[in-house]
């Protein structure tokens, strides 16, 4: 099995002598801000290991972070807007999900990011400031798992005061989800929640999570969070064939006519280490066949542009459910999506290789406007559109892990 991608142990071994001296305003930044380097991009799998790339000058953005230089609104090569930001707080879970963080990879030995290597709250407010200023209206917290991170609703009380955000969520296994603690993050300013639950009996779930959490404990953070009023709560469930693929109708069974709605996922290919195989993969199409016979669906129509699930209602007014089909029907076109992980790199794809450096922008000086404009440029750059290209070349390449990004 490969070992996962983490490019701040690859940058020990492979950054340039000369370009780990360079300073912030230096411009020093990772490959992401060569189009032609992402994933997805022309070169990405014959790209060279070298992880740094060096702009000399900050790159021009015009008087606002918004805008382009002729005053239109920020977008990437292929037109896409920036609207949405996942915020990674900590590398670490307490689960071992086979499709995530196997327990072969990630176990008693393995070295997680030291405290220190993670931004700090104040960090992550800077930099999510900075992305609402070019555009980002919603943030989405994830992980790891985002409730070990200590004090996490004095993070979302402080995102909550940014002018400009007008969705604020957080996705978790609803392990640690308490009642008190979700009442904390509601009150902190928390809009919705979304919870990870694979299944509905324990066999299938403990198999699936690795740690024998039972589901008894989700379903209470579940309730607890409908509690709290971190309404709508939408339940995503990872489908693989073989594994899980008999507990989708029960799934929906269960949350029909509860307000909550449930998602369903089709396995994916991210990061090196969870032994994708296309034919492990449950179709949305198939998914949504099997529904349809048991209840009866019908097709709704996105609420937004990007919305990456497909909705479907009950025919007989039961609640809606999605499905999400990054393999079999991709969505890259509409990706409004960049991500931010724990330790501070940013990454214009789920699945890409490389991310820009902004711990070492904010730790070494950088202004506001600079930052911004490291920001702008990366977008601007953005080419993206892995899952469109998919291939037996793509699939063997090294990619980030989804644990140290969020899904």
């Amino acid at each position: 099995m490969p070992s996962p991608l983490f490019p701040q142990r690859l940058a020990e071994r492979n950054v340039p002598k000369q370009g780990a001296r360079r300073t912030a305003r230096a411009g020093l930044l990772r490959e992401a801000g060569n189009p032609g380097l992402h994933a997805g991009g022309p070169n990405s799998l014959l790209a060279p290991r070298m992880r740094y790339h060096i702009w000399p000058d900050r790159p021009s953005i015009g008087s606002s972070s918004r805008m382009t230089s002729t005053g239109a609104p920020l977008a990437d090569t292929r037109q896409r807007a920036l609207r949405d930001l996942r915020v990674s707080v900590t590398d670490r879970c307490n689960f071992r999900c086979t499709y995530c963080m196997p327990k072969e990879i990630f176990g008693a030995s393995y070295r997680f990011m030291p405290r220190a290597e993670l931004l700090s709250f104040e960090e992550i407010v800077r930099v999510a400031r900075l992305f609402i200023d070019a555009g980002v209206e919603k943030i989405r917290l994830t992980g790891g798992e985002p409730l070990i991170r200590r004090d996490i609703h004095e993070l979302v009380a402080k995102l909550s005061t940014l002018s400009g955000l007008r969705d604020l969520t957080l996705t978790t296994n609803a392990s640690l989800l308490t009642r008190s603690r979700a009442r904390d993050l509601r009150e902190a300013g928390l809009s919705r929640i979304t919870v990870s639950l694979d299944a509905l009996d324990d066999a299938t779930f403990h198999a699936i999570n690795d740690v024998g959490f039972p589901v008894s404990r989700v379903l209470k953070g579940i309730e607890n969070a409908a509690a709290a009023g971190l309404n709508p709560i939408k339940i995503n469930m990872v489908v693989k064939r073989g594994v899980n693929d008999h507990a989708v109708v029960p799934m929906a069974r269960h949350f029909r006519g509860t307000g909550h709605i449930l998602r369903f996922i089709e396995f994916m290919d991210v990061g090196s280490t969870n032994g994708w195989r296309l034919d492990d993969v449950i179709s949305s199409a198939e998914i949504v066949s099997m529904l349809d016979e048991a209840f009866g669906l019908e097709a709704l129509d996105p609420q937004y542009r990007g919305e990456v699930a497909r909705r479907w209602r009950y025919r007989d007014g039961a609640g809606e459910l999605g499905v999400i089909s990054s393999v079999t029907s991709p969505f890259c076109g509409t990706c409004t999506r960049a991500r931010l992980s724990a330790e501070g790199q940013v990454y214009t794809c789920l699945f890409a290789t490389r991310g820009v450096d902004l711990r070492r922008l904010l730790r070494e000086g950088a202004s506001d406007e600079y930052i911004a404009g490291v920001i702008a440029a990366m977008w601007t750059r953005r080419d993206d559109r892995y899952s469109e290209i998919r291939s037996s070349a793509t699939v063997s390449g090294p990619r980030i892990e989804m644990s140290y990004i969020g899904g």
